[in-house]
């Protein structure tokens, strides 16, 4: 949220109310320790029956995240005994039944706006369900990357010339598998939210690991095209999915974070797909079997075991992890389970408008398919990979014709990997440190610009170690997708327009991935400098399209800011209460950006 949206006492943000300070005096450089009275004083009062909530039983606020704090605020740090608990909708008790869950809340029975809880204990929590819910989370995004991504290594072993094709029939297999992934989107996330990303992934992750090992038995162009089809169609949905069953155990500000770690699973799938390539493709020969068979047999049996292990180790929500696999008391404890549900709706109290397993109706569906207010970011979505998809898709090929043996091509493409991790984490803390999404996600098309001048200036006759850097930059390019999921998730403001969003950003995404797959061209091999040119153009658009998305959020909260002040206390109150519009629409929600 911005400074010029916190001084109003009726303001909230994304359903919680603000906490930021305009107050320059505490932006002086020093530690600020806030003590404040124990978590367990006032845990055992009923939170309905209480109409007076003293703000003294409440943590101090956060102070604001901006460039200018960053550099000259204060360095704070909370005791482990002081209260955490932020102040919320729920600590005003002439507008907070407004914002009570739903009575089907799969959660009601441990919602209490009287609870109060420490940092030491929310830290410990936290740490907590990233051991649990988050590593597992990652472990299942690894099985998802191995089994669309390593038909790279594939390429490195005549996968191509074993099924008589060229490079234009690898894009339209491409093609395929993202047209399928982009048709699968939407409808995996209503089934998701019917059944339960608990039931629905697992499930997911086994049927596509069986069409990763029948890829053994490829023969031709058809059945290439067939196995990349039912890949798209059977792994479409997963990351959505994946976005919805996070938010229901962290804040938004935690799922930034989180999501940069979860895509830095990504890179490590494929750090083990190019180093367990190496071993796997030596068995190329064997019994007059291809390497790059072997290659789909063993990684898709893998992540199938994977699959299987993800019915237990997927608890539907935090108050159901006791079961025959997790143990008989589950993973949280009770106040552990309060702590969870009460910090995550006093963050965002939409997600106790919905049941976790409630279907979407056709017409809340189109409601949310037609919330223009984050269309921006799914025009971003389609364009701001695009620049570095084909350098990255076509580069063990690109190796290869610089000369590169088989083995070295699968090492040489573990630097871009490990330096697109450092670069993914370095542009996700510093979004958080400053609070800015749009300026620091558009950096990364000002980092990928001058390598794809380079790419498209150099001659023929340039060392290929200098091609090999300036390829091995260029796919490093630090990767926003993990920073945008989170500001799409967090600009929905509800359950049902976040389970939509989520999918239309990331069919926006996969329609960014159909159209980069036609930029690189056989008859433009082996340079690529009209797709490069190409690339150039995109990247510069790009620029175009988050600039008007900052104005666009900029001058929408502005604009609500106007309406907003120009209301009595009374009129303010009224319209917390009654108003009919939802979510994003609400006049006291502010856009991030």
């Amino acid at each position: 949220m911005n400074s010029d949206e916190a001084g109003d006492p009726l303001t909230y943000t994304y359903g919680s109310r603000s906490s930021l300070t305009s107050d320059r005096e505490e932006d002086r450089k020093e530690i600020h320790i806030f003590k404040v009275k124990s978590a367990d004083s006032d845990s055992n009062s009923n939170s309905k029956a209480d109409d007076e909530i003293s703000q003294d039983g409440l943590g101090s606020p956060i102070p604001p995240r901006t460039l200018y704090s960053l550099v000259f605020g204060p360095k704070v740090k909370f005791s482990n005994d002081a209260i955490a608990t932020q102040y919320s909708v729920y600590d005003d008790p002439s507008v907070r039944e407004a914002y009570y869950p739903i009575d089907t809340y799969e959660n009601i029975h441990r919602f209490d706006t009287s609870f109060r809880w420490n940092w030491g204990e929310e830290k410990v929590l936290v740490r907590k369900m990233d051991l649990f819910i988050m590593l597992w989370t990652c472990v299942m995004f690894i099985a998802l990357e191995l089994d669309r991504a390593n038909i790279k290594q594939a390429l490195s072993d005549n996968f191509l010339g074993d099924l008589d094709m060229n490079t234009n029939d690898y894009n339209n297999g491409n093609i395929i598998f993202y047209c399928s992934f982009l048709l699968a989107e939407l409808p995996s996330q209503l089934i998701s939210k019917r059944l339960g990303p608990d039931r629905w992934i697992p499930t997911q992750i086994v049927l596509w690991s069986i069409v990763t090992i029948f890829q053994f038995f490829l023969k031709n162009k058809s059945s290439f095209y067939v196995t990349r089809a039912l890949l798209g169609v059977l792994e479409g949905g997963f990351i959505p999915d994946v976005v919805l069953y996070l938010s229901y155990f962290y804040t938004g500000s935690e799922l930034n974070l989180r999501f940069s770690f979860f895509w830095i699973s990504n890179a490590v799938a494929d750090i083990f797909a190019a180093f367990s390539a190496v071993g796997i493709l030596k068995l190329g020969g064997r019994h007059g079997i291809a390497g790059w068979r072997y290659l789909f047999l063993i990684q898709g049996l893998i992540t199938l075991i994977i699959g299987v292990f993800s019915y237990g180790m997927m608890p539907s929500g935090p108050t159901s992890t006791a079961s025959w696999f997790r143990g008989r008391n589950g993973w949280f404890s009770e106040r552990q389970e309060k702590i969870i549900v009460n910090r995550a709706l006093r963050n965002d109290p939409s997600k106790g408008t919905m049941h976790n397993r409630q279907a979407l109706t056709p017409k809340l569906l189109w409601k949310a398919i037609c919330d223009y207010h984050l269309w921006p970011l799914y025009a971003i979505g389609i364009c701001f990979m695009i620049p570095y998809t084909p350098p990255n898709a076509y580069l063990t090929l690109s190796l290869k014709d610089l000369g590169f043996s088989t083995i070295k091509t699968n090492l040489l493409v573990l630097p871009s990997i490990f330096l697109k991790m450092l670069n993914m984490l370095a542009l996700t803390f510093f979004s958080e440190m400053v609070g800015e999404k749009t300026l620091v996600c558009m950096g990364s098309q000002f980092y990928v610009l001058p390598l794809l001048i380079a790419l498209y200036v150099l001659s023929s006759s340039t060392s290929r170690w200098v091609l090999y850097t300036v390829s091995t930059l260029l796919v490093a390019t630090p990767y926003a997708h993990p920073v945008q999921v989170g500001w799409n998730s967090q600009n929905s403001n509800s359950v049902r327009t976040r389970t939509v969003s989520a999918s239309l950003y990331n069919i926006s995404v996969q329609v960014g991935s159909i159209l980069a797959s036609f930029i690189y061209r056989a008859d433009d091999a082996p340079r690529y400098r009209r797709g490069n040119r190409d690339l150039i153009a995109i990247t510069c658009l790009s620029i175009l399209l988050y600039i008007f998305t900052k104005i666009f959020y900029v001058r929408l909260n502005r604009k609500r800011e106007i309406l907003w002040n120009g209301l009595t206390e009374a009129e303010k109150k009224n319209c917390v209460e009654n108003t009919s519009d939802e979510g994003n629409k609400r006049l006291d929600f502010r856009f991030l950006h």
